[in-house]
């Protein structure tokens, strides 16, 4: 599976992804600058973490006019799979290609933790390889994670179900003190309705090897590669 990691001035998870998917996994992965106009031979592209552009104005608000999001689009159309994280979830939202925005976090403070994350249904290229309600411990980093949409928007990705991950506790339970930054209904990730697109805030890139003491960000990366097979 080829993969490619997009970088935009200020990206700076782009190595680590570039790192778990190439020299952890072994598939090729390139990483491709903004500009470029073109994704064409690549089977899936990951949006990655950092502050695109210093995130100015609005967290991936000037990203979204990159112009390698026309061709980000063309992939889309395309019915191939984008990935998503923290900045890249928020550049997502910007672009129109997932629902949603994400705001300031509730407390008005930063947060760096690890996070327990609830996987919410397992039939998804970005969650094959995961079990239903499954609990994953993903890093969290951000002060603007706090995932917001309309009613009618939150009605709809409950009823088509692509809400795919929550915040939980050690147990799996939703709670107000394991919400980390007031995402409405608990939300962590979700995904578009051809579900091609996700996008999620935790870092799995961070959780991919046990000596960094984790590995459970290998099942969103595996589910991915899955599908491709």
């Amino acid at each position: 599976m080829r993969f490619a990691v997009l970088v935009f001035p200020g990206t700076w998870s782009d190595g680590d992804c570039r790192y778990v998917l190439q020299d952890v996994l072994g598939h090729p992965t390139d990483l491709v600058w903004h500009r470029e106009s073109s994704l064409d031979g690549y089977d899936a592209v990951i949006v990655p973490g950092g502050f695109a552009h210093g995130d100015y104005l609005r967290c991936g608000a000037i990203a979204r006019f990159s112009p390698v999001m026309i061709a980000l689009r063309r992939h889309v159309d395309a019915g191939r799979l984008v990935f998503g994280s923290c900045n890249g979830f928020q550049i997502l939202c910007e672009a129109g290609l997932l629902p949603g925005t994400l705001r300031r976090n509730q407390s008005l403070q930063y947060r760096c933790a690890p996070q327990h994350v609830r996987v919410e249904r397992a039939d998804t290229p970005f969650t094959s390889a995961c079990a239903e309600g499954q609990r994953l411990m993903l890093p969290i980093s951000h002060g603007e994670g706090n995932y917001f949409a309309d009613p009618d928007t939150l009605a709809e990705l409950e009823a088509e179900r692509r809400i795919l991950f929550r915040y939980v506790d050690a147990s799996g339970a939703v709670t107000a003190a394991a919400n980390p930054n007031g995402s409405a209904s608990h939300i962590a990730g979700v995904m578009n309705a051809a579900g091609t697109v996700c996008g999620m805030m935790p870092h799995p890139e961070r959780a991919s090897e046990a000596l960094l003491g984790g590995e459970d960000g290998l099942y969103i990366w595996r589910s991915m590669i899955e599908r491709w097979n």
